[in-house]
């Protein structure tokens, strides 16, 4: 039997001469479940707000998509497509022309990104499920059609019937303003289908149209802006992307869909790491209880150690036994705040029970949970870090007056 830790268990659950030694106790112990618990709802809400965007984004963005080094746009010619098409695993090949252009609908005008897109655009993209008015049609019957995002449509302020088309006004290519600016810009017009929305970055930038109809506005020839690829679900992204980057050399960035928004990515990361940052540093702080506790705790039991001492008992057991009371305290704390953290968040995404403010003003009611095994493992190992490190300085230096007052 192990003494130290026996009598440890016992002093953590009997009652002390002073009751204030209890009620710190029971501090001590609330303060690292609280910790705990913060951490791993914290750190699981954001896990799920990241997912959602990477949701969204995934439901807007190509797999794959290639874009040149240098400059807005390259000849499609130096691209070798059939080489990439014969990639196993490629389902989609794509040609992709975006560029910025004004646009006027009523007495509102609006400048925002043209994106020319092919008629396979929704095969390799969840387009449809993003469509929250009208329907996502770019020809029909010889007509051509743009969808737009949610924020354009708002600034332009296109109502739900889409009777009137979208005039998109852009400069011609390599014209100089002389008398007649008339003479500078190309411009045409196009009837809206639907209106879809995926996030505020995207809705507020994007109208999407024909390919062809982009190729005419904007003059563009055989230059494309990008080439976006489909992938097939059992086939290795990575795998591919490094095929297709050994085929294109150092000309041109493919990137996937995590790696098209970089930095949307590497700042969630950023917040996440700061945020656990400053959680860690009040578990921290409430480990200060354990202090307090411990030190109360030696105090309170000063005729106990002078009993074991004058049995036979050493220092260093002595000491052992604090340490345990000490150790006891934060593992507690961190199985119980661990369970807990992990029980709300599973309420969470069962009941969604916490709804967000101003509920219909978002895509989602509730807020999103996702927890990831990694992040609960390192919660839990810096909780019992911090609990293992926090009863060293009151056993090392407060028992140490009582256990030399003994041996005198």
């Amino acid at each position: 039997m192990n003494l130290p830790l026996y009598i440890a268990k016992r002093y953590l659950i009997s009652k002390k001469k002073q009751n204030i030694i209890n009620l710190i106790s029971g501090i001590s112990i609330s303060g690292i479940i609280v910790g705990t618990m913060a951490l791993i709802i914290v750190l699981s809400v954001m896990n799920g707000f990241s997912s959602l965007i990477n949701y969204f984004f995934s439901s807007f963005d190509a797999d794959l998509k290639v874009t040149p080094v240098e400059g807005k746009m390259f000849d499609s010619s130096e691209i070798d497509a059939d080489a990439i098409k014969n990639i196993p695993g490629i389902l989609h090949y794509a040609e992709i022309i975006e560029e910025s252009a004004m646009l006027k609908y009523g007495s509102q005008q609006y400048f925002a990104t043209i994106k020319g897109i092919p008629q396979n655009y929704a095969s390799y993209t969840n387009i449809d499920s993003l469509i929250v008015d009208g329907e996502f049609i770019l020809n029909d019957k010889g007509t051509k059609y743009a969808v737009v995002g949610q924020g354009v449509a708002y600034n332009l302020g296109i109502g739900l019937t889409f009777i009137d088309p979208i005039r998109i006004i852009v400069p011609k290519k390599g014209r100089q303003i002389k008398i007649n600016p008339a003479r500078a810009i190309n411009y045409n017009s196009i009837f809206p289908s639907g209106i879809f929305a995926v996030l505020e970055e995207v809705d507020s930038k994007y109208v999407l149209v024909p390919f062809d109809f982009a190729k005419d506005l904007f003059e563009s020839g055989s230059n494309i802006s990008s080439i976006e690829l489909g992938i097939d679900k059992n086939a290795r992204v990575g795998a591919v992307q490094k095929e297709i980057q050994d085929i294109l050399g150092e000309k041109f960035h493919v990137k996937n869909k995590y790696q098209q928004h970089d930095s949307l990515n590497k700042t969630m990361r950023s917040e996440k790491a700061v945020v656990y940052l400053i959680l860690v540093f009040i578990l921290v702080i409430a480990s200060f209880n354990v202090l307090s506790s411990l030190s109360m705790l030696i105090i309170d039991k000063k005729e106990d150690i002078a009993i074991l001492k004058s049995m036979g008992a050493t220092s260093k057991l002595i000491r052992r036994i604090f340490l345990f009371e000490g150790w006891l305290i934060s593992v507690l704390g961190a199985v119980i705040g661990t369970v807990l953290g992990l029980f709300i968040c599973w309420l969470q995404i069962e009941f969604s029970f916490m709804k967000l403010p101003q509920n219909g003003s978002f895509v989602i009611s509730a807020y999103p949970v996702r927890i990831i095994s990694t992040d609960v493992v390192l919660i839990f190992a810096v909780v019992l870090l911090i609990g293992f490190l926090a009863p060293l300085f009151p056993v090392k230096f407060i028992s140490n007056k009582y256990l030399l007052r003994s041996d005198s």
